[in-house]
């Protein structure tokens, strides 16, 4: 049965979301989406409000695929997407 995760990341480019996704042994197969051997990355993004004067995109991604798959990708994309700012 197929999983679905869905999280935020603030202060990454959509363009590092590819980068890290194929990086990640993704291929991107359309403007918002990235496909792994056996997974799926679908991302969005959106201008957040951070206190009265800042501003920051947060990009949410969700991922489809099997559990065993997709939780490790999802924690070592988290680690890039820290290093990243969010």
């Amino acid at each position: 049965m197929a999983t679905r995760i869905s999280r935020s990341f603030r202060g990454i480019s959509e363009r590092l979301v590819i980068r890290y996704l194929t990086n990640l042994g993704g291929e991107q197969v359309a403007e918002d989406t990235v496909e792994g051997d056996d997974w799926t990355a679908t991302f969005s993004s959106a201008t957040v409000d951070i206190g009265p004067s800042l501003q920051l995109t947060e990009v949410t991604i969700v991922f489809e695929g099997e559990e065993e798959t997709l939780d490790p990708l999802v924690e070592r994309f988290a680690q890039k997407a820290m290093r990243a700012g969010g």
